[in-house]
């Protein structure tokens, strides 16, 4: 049985035990993550296609490790202005083990486990700059966000 799941803005084709290296994602090596955001589960003509995700239908993974990505090289030349730019990039990537493809009650049950928890509440201060800049007034403004962690 195989299954399409959604996860940083692709689409994978998994079974259980592939190997599969996707956009980084939060936890450390050894810990099990969830995907919710199931498309498509089943085999051949009993394959089963969500409108737009399957209900009730999870795959569960391991986390291996985290890696890097092939460098990618972003060069930018401007022709007879003497402007060249040599910039270098590489996606981090989380290395996955899928354990497990699971369908039906048993995947409500966690649902309803997890709703039952606490909310979790963090604070992240990001920085930006005046956006009116009067002469000598340039100092940064430290802006709190309050953002809301739900399950996952």
């Amino acid at each position: 049985m195989y299954a399409v799941i959604r996860t940083g803005g692709k689409q994978y084709k998994v079974a259980a035990d592939d190997v599969i290296r996707v956009e980084r994602l939060a936890g450390e090596a050894g810990e099990t993550v969830r995907f919710a955001e199931v498309l498509m589960v089943g085999e051949g003509e009993q394959a089963t296609l969500g409108t737009p995700l399957v209900e009730g239908a999870s795959v569960a993974a391991t986390l291996v490790k985290h890696v890097q990505g092939d460098k990618v090289l972003i060069f930018k030349k401007r022709r007879r202005h003497n402007y060249r730019r040599k910039r270098g990039h590489r996606q981090g990537l989380s290395v996955l083990r899928v354990t497990e493809i699971v369908t039906g009650a048993k995947v409500i049950a966690e649902v309803i486990e997890q709703s039952r928890a606490p909310k979790v509440i963090a604070f992240k201060k990001r920085r930006r700059k005046n956006s009116r800049r009067k002469r000598g007034h340039r100092q940064q403004q430290t802006v709190v966000r309050i953002k809301e962690i739900v399950g996952a």
